[in-house]
């Protein structure tokens, strides 16, 4: 089994995704388990970005993931991402995000996903989600890593290719123990937050901040349930006082 998730940015504007795109969206998500996700959900809502994601056996993958991108084109309000899609990697242009880890045949699907928002492209978040990679590479029940911008000029299963001009990265991250889930996500939000010019907001948090800078938002996606970790961990890092 594994866990797939495609952003994309189809918003009509550049800053927030509106309340009746994400409600579309969350309609037409049961169709997925239709064509054989074993669970799926719209995990992060991040400035004018989205990431659907589901946990999905190998054999499906191809099917889930173009039902993803079919319900990504048929509720954009601006098809952007979605026209940088091509058959081929030389038609390829600024397109989906995709990343994909394994699971654990015997444990529950777990995973955090990280998604991220920025408004002019800057091109530093592709290190900043790297660096998210390494902070969770090699952690006590980590089970796989998973990053779109490993995908740019490879063919996305049942999707097709994009190109490295591809922004807004995603990253998903498998874990194996449900108190593991506090570790990782608190390791990859510290290396995110580590990076300058980066916040982090809560899920369907427009990107108000200012220009120049990256928004970020963390998710635990536990057995198709989705939970915004943003508030919970922040609320950690508050320093106690006597």
């Amino acid at each position: 089994m594994k866990i797939t998730s495609i952003g994309a940015d189809i918003s009509g504007n550049d800053v927030s995704c509106s309340k009746t795109l994400i409600e579309n969206i969350e309609k037409d998500i049961p169709d997925l388990l239709k064509i054989g996700a074993y669970k799926a959900a719209l995990t992060n809502v991040t400035g004018d970005d989205v990431v659907i994601s589901a946990f999905v056996e190998d054999k499906n993958l191809v099917d889930v993931n173009h039902g993803i991108v079919d319900i990504l084109r048929s509720n954009a309000e601006d098809m952007g991402d979605i026209n940088g899609i091509s058959a081929t990697r030389e038609g390829a242009g600024e397109g989906v995000s995709y990343a994909e880890a394994n699971i654990r045949q015997d444990r529950y699907p777990d995973a955090i996903i990280m998604a991220f928002d920025t408004y002019g492209g800057e091109s530093f978040v592709h290190k900043v989600a790297d660096s998210v990679m390494k902070a969770a590479r090699g952690m006590d029940n980590v089970t796989d890593i998973g990053g779109s911008s490993l995908n740019h000029n490879k063919e996305i299963p049942g999707v097709g290719y994009v190109s490295a001009e591809t922004d807004d990265p995603v990253v998903v991250v498998t874990v194996e123990d449900i108190e593991s889930m506090a570790v990782v996500g608190g390791a990859m939000m510290g290396a995110a937050l580590g990076n300058k010019n980066v916040y982090l907001v809560r899920r369907g948090s427009p990107s108000y901040v200012i220009p120049g800078s990256v928004i970020m938002s963390i998710t635990a996606y536990m057995n198709g349930n989705v939970m915004d970790l943003a508030v919970p961990l922040s609320e950690k890092m508050k320093i106690l006082k006597v």
